[in-house]
């Protein structure tokens, strides 16, 4: 009964928390200087065509009213028409988000892998060498610029060593479509019966994939060495050290778990990130997902292409901090947020 009530109540929230993010986004773009209308008219526009389009998509109207118009248009999953393409900026996106998710996803799985890896054995070693060189690893791959690291992978694993291909897109120009399944090339690649198309989708995610893999693992190691360290040295492990509770028991078992709420938070605050922060990286490698279309939409001062951004990207960062809130009532029933979740 408690966790239903926690769980409404933290829908409640979350729709809140999205009225909130398209209030500020759709005021911040109308405060932003230049005339909307003149942009979507183009340079060469007369002041009679500008007007047309001031009207034609209600510029002139109130502010109140353009304000009803756009949240009406978002609750129907409408956000606007691109300025640069003349296309639906919802339909775009979403044919670009399985690109980002899918790069998201492998990021995270790697840096993930290696940040608990090295966290725990950090912890397990401590003051050894392991633990220094995991320390470091964390030191340098916090103050790692993305951009800086991609481009010297790029230069040579794909251009000098040519071990992985350039960075001109999910496949090689001229690849034949898998077909849309799941909009994973790696795996659509495999129901399509193309395991071909698996492995060079797989050789066109590696270097961008281990771009965000350095950075973002550096965190992840730090949270789960400063977690294990703090369970290990409580009382009930050296209670259970005490009766002979078994030394890989202790590590994997009872200290590994208690540390794992703190190590949820920063995977989730982590694949937050890479959904809507890794504009610079897919701009680098020519990855066609919601980051290029950002950054093209900021060049070209595509305003409603880039609202439409931030707004999926703020709706999809609160629907994945609910799901870690949930995920924390599921691992320890304890956790009190908002008196919601006792035991």
């Amino acid at each position: 009964m408690a966790l239903r009530k926690y769980l409404l109540k933290r829908v409640a929230t979350s729709l809140l928390t999205i009225l909130g993010i398209v209030v500020v986004v759709f005021f911040i773009v109308r405060v932003l200087p230049g005339d909307a209308a003149a942009v979507r008219a183009g340079p060469y526009a007369n002041q009679e065509l500008i007007d047309r389009i001031a009207d034609k998509y209600g510029l002139n109207d109130p502010l109140h009213a353009q304000f009803v118009d756009y949240v009406s248009g978002f609750a129907q999953g409408d956000l606007g028409i691109s300025i640069r393409t003349n296309q639906s900026v919802t339909r775009e996106l979403l044919d670009r988000l399985p690109a980002s998710i899918e790069l998201a996803v492998y990021s995270v799985i790697l840096a993930t892998a290696v940040g608990v890896s090295l966290g725990v054995l950090s912890a397990h070693r401590q003051n050894t060498w392991i633990d220094r060189l995991s320390r470091i690893f964390a030191v340098v791959g916090s103050a790692m610029a993305l951009f800086w690291l991609g481009l010297l992978l790029t230069f040579f694993f794909a251009f000098t060593w040519r071990w992985f291909p350039g960075p001109v897109d999910r496949l090689a120009v001229g690849s034949e479509d898998p077909g849309t399944y799941t909009g994973f090339y790696t795996i659509d690649g495999v129901l399509s019966g193309r395991p071909d198309i698996t492995v060079e989708a797989f050789r066109y995610l590696a270097l961008p994939v281990i771009t965000l893999a350095f950075v973002l693992a550096a965190p992840i190691l730090k949270m789960v060495r400063s977690a294990m360290i703090e369970a290990l040295d409580s009382d009930f492990v050296r209670t259970a050290k005490a009766v002979g509770v078994p030394r890989t028991q202790i590590l994997f078992v009872d200290g590994f778990r208690n540390a794992l709420i703190p190590v949820t938070t920063t995977i989730g605050i982590v694949f937050g990130f890479m959904l809507g922060g890794n504009i610079l990286v897919e701009f680098l490698f020519s990855w066609p997902g919601i980051g290029r279309y950002a950054f093209d939409a900021i060049t070209t001062r595509d305003l409603e292409a880039l609202q439409g951004f931030v707004v999926l990207v703020g709706v999809m960062y609160v629907f994945l901090n609910m799901v870690i809130d949930i995920a924390y009532a599921v691992i320890d029933p304890r956790i009190r947020l908002g008196g919601g979740i006792t035991k």
